[in-house]
């Protein structure tokens, strides 16, 4: 059941570190197909998912709710995957993801403007334009992350393992993460795999509630859930169907409990 996320800024090799891992420890992998695994559960055209998640942050303040709905629709669909244990996911903000599960091995990997200008210019940039390029890119992630998350992707800090792939070949890296995620802290002890489930439970109720009640938030512990509402909220009809509806479809629910007027906690989702 390990999981691996593995971060990089542009043209740090990435992908391809992620596949070597991949096969390495007979894992699945996960990236791009997030979006379109999110898409089909939830009815979004994917073009339309893709580019709010990946344009500017302004793009969020266009509509109501938007970054909340979308971002909620993509972490019920990855937690649902890796519930599953055996993945290497590469791709959307992972180690923020799924930052409610300690056994999570997250991997950045990092390199040098040099290098990776290098990399661009093969694909028949000038180094001006191949600079300009990845430097764009770099602030373009940096700020959304900071944005959605409050959070500076290249503080090493949120990483448990931070691979400078100048110093160490690609095999080397592989091996690194490899070795790493096999540790005893990111063994799936019975634990962890309960709170992968109450964290499924959670982001799968949130999915629900979003669109219509954005501001209900949901923790989860051993199958009973708590949520966190607004007054008027918890007195719809709509609110009280929708409760109803996922206590009955879903089996793992012990008990659902609804809190009206009370703080909601850092780790509700």
């Amino acid at each position: 059941m390990a999981i691996i996320t593995i971060s990089r800024g542009t043209y740090s090799m990435g992908k391809f570190v992620a596949e070597k891992v991949a096969e390495k420890l007979e894992f699945d992998i996960i990236s791009r197909d997030l979006l379109f695994a999110t898409s089909d559960r939830f009815k979004i055209p994917r073009k339309k998912l893709e580019k709010a998640i990946h344009d500017a942050p302004g793009i969020f303040e266009q509509y109501r709710h938007t970054k909340e709905i979308y971002l909620a629709y993509i972490r019920a669909t990855l937690i649902e995957r890796v519930a599953k244990g055996n993945i290497v996911y590469h791709g959307l903000a992972g180690h923020l993801l799924l930052n409610r599960l300690p056994h999570v091995f997250r991997v950045r990997l990092t390199a040098s403007l040099k290098s990776r200008v290098q990399r661009k210019i093969q694909e028949g940039l000038s180094e001006v334009q191949a600079r300009t390029k990845i430097l764009e890119d770099d602030e373009h992630r940096k700020k959304w992350t900071q944005k959605i998350y409050h959070a500076d992707p290249t503080n090493s800090t949120l990483y448990d393992l931070v691979v400078c792939i100048d110093k160490f070949s690609l095999e080397d890296a592989v091996d690194l993460i490899c070795q790493g995620a096999l540790k005893k802290p990111f063994e799936p002890t019975p634990e962890c795999k309960q709170q992968t489930q109450d964290l499924l439970l959670a982001c799968n109720l949130k999915a629900v509630l979003v669109e219509s009640f954005p501001e209900a938030g949901v923790t989860c512990e051993y199958g009973n859930i708590l949520v966190y509402a607004r007054e008027g909220d918890s007195q719809t009809s709509k609110f009280k169907k929708c409760l109803q509806a996922f206590q009955q479809e879903n089996k793992g629910v012990h008990n659902l409990e609804v809190h009206t007027g009370l703080p909601m906690p850092a780790d509700a989702v």
